[in-house]
């Protein structure tokens, strides 16, 4: 028997080329009749440049700079994904019913992921990947790379365009 999915969820990093990522997983949605749930993670200041910061603010003045600012920076960051959503179905009212939910996250992208696609019990993850060079990715990794090698679902991996 032919595998079919059941919620398709696409982690978006907002990039310009975010919405050809999209497209896919719409495709994808179309043929399987199922639901799309949208992610996006805002990763953490690391330890070492979040020290350097409250060197420069102070700790208490960098702990109410980020509860003043998060709550209204991940409200703006979830609008530009539904807009991006809206946009990309407008005309297209079945797909708009397919549109389920918008998340933004904070933290480490691959476990935040990974736990949105265990929390809406995806069938299948779709996001795109950058080619980095070979410094900038032995250094870094690549979240696609480390999805796919954790993921307990099939991850589709759309290249994006060089900028």
């Amino acid at each position: 028997m032919l595998p079919t999915y059941q919620g398709i969820l696409v982690a978006t990093d907002l990039s310009p080329h975010a919405s050809l990522v999209f497209r896919h997983a719409v495709m994808l949605a179309r043929f399987h009749k199922a639901p799309i749930y949208l992610v996006h993670v805002v990763q953490k200041l690391d330890n070492s440049a979040r020290t350097y910061v409250a060197t420069v603010l102070g700790e208490e003045s960098l702990n109410r700079l980020e509860e003043d600012h998060q709550k209204e920076a991940l409200q703006t960051i979830r609008q530009k994904i539904v807009d991006l959503a809206q946009a990309e179905l407008a005309g297209f009212p079945e797909d708009q019913a397919r549109f389920s939910e918008v998340e933004v996250r904070i933290g480490n992208p691959v476990e935040q992921i990974l736990a949105a696609v265990k929390q809406h019990q995806a069938d299948v993850i779709v996001m795109g990947t950058h080619s980095k060079g070979r410094i900038e990715h032995s250094f870094l990794g690549s979240v696609a790379e480390k999805i796919i090698a954790r993921a307990v679902c099939p991850t589709f991996v759309v290249p994006l365009p060089k900028d």
